[in-house]
């Protein structure tokens, strides 16, 4: 555990979290994604990734800051920096999690670092989350925020030019996925995400400094581990990581991949529409 002066009181801060898999929420994502699966039925395995439909934050109206986050301070450290992404995070299937199970989360911050890249200032954030079920650990998972500050287009124009274009030499398996501003709405209400860079195209552009609607990173995540569930439906994910290099936009498409499995192990990874990359990921599976 380790934090920068100014944060040191959130390290070891938590909260613990009540909710049951309901059925609704996946049938949601399925179809929010195109798939074609069967109507979710009590003690159905939930699809790895997809426990981000529960646990939502039920903050009120009031106490959402002006991105439509809530306003820093209460579990997340109030860092002062204007943009906040999911920057990666670290996750390991213990045993499944079915729908209709009344399931537990234990979250508590465990690091706090400030740092200084190409953009500017960066703060990062690592929560640990726990989820139990019938009184037994069912997944552990780390997530990674960062902080950044506001947009410099110089920067931002020189770090596109410099951005690594290919993750692997062979793709197995690859999808186009062309996001819109209804998918990207979807997930958001899906996830109860109010950031308005998801869905407001003024703030996202004229505030924030975007080109356009900014892909939620736990949905390229998501659509990552969902093609591998695709090219192979008997799969079973143990561990999972992934982290994000560089946002995605809603005014091009993007594409997925997944290298040939190696001893279990199968790299993934997400590019732009220029072959940029923007994710990159890896599933271990059985």
């Amino acid at each position: 555990m380790h934090a920068d002066a100014p944060y040191a009181e959130w390290i070891g801060r938590s909260e613990h979290r009540h909710d049951i898999l309901t059925p609704g929420p996946v049938a949601a994502l399925a179809a929010t994604l195109d798939r074609d699966d069967p109507p979710p039925r009590p003690g159905d395995a939930l699809p790895p990734l997809w426990h981000w439909l529960y646990f939502l934050p039920l903050h009120r109206h009031s106490e959402l800051g002006p991105d439509g986050h809530a306003r820093r301070g209460d579990f997340l450290p109030p860092v002062p920096l204007p943009r906040r992404m999911w920057a990666g995070g670290r996750l390991n299937f213990v045993e499944p999690l079915r729908i209709g199970e009344p399931v537990q989360r234990f979250s508590r911050i465990t690091a706090i670092r400030s740092t200084r890249g190409r953009s500017g200032e960066l703060v990062f954030v690592t929560v640990r989350h726990e989820i139990h079920h019938a009184g037994r650990l069912a997944l552990e998972e780390e997530h990674d925020i960062v902080y950044r500050e506001a947009p410099r287009p110089e920067v931002e124009a020189a770090a596109v030019r410099n951005a690594p274009t290919q993750a692997a030499p062979h793709a197995v398996h690859s999808r186009t996925i062309r996001p819109d501003s209804v998918l990207l709405f979807r997930y958001s209400a899906l996830t109860f995400n109010g950031h308005r860079i998801h869905y407001d195209r003024a703030y996202a552009t004229e505030v924030e400094g975007y080109p356009g609607l900014v892909v939620h990173g736990p949905l390229i995540a998501t659509l990552l581990l969902d093609l591998l569930r695709r090219e192979h439906p008997s799969a079973h994910v143990r561990r999972f990581g992934f982290r994000a290099l560089r946002p995605l936009f809603d005014i091009h498409p993007f594409s997925l991949h997944a290298a040939p499995p190696i001893e279990g192990s199968m790299r993934l990874w997400a590019t732009d529409h220029e072959g940029t990359l923007a994710m990159t990921a890896a599933a271990h599976v059985s």
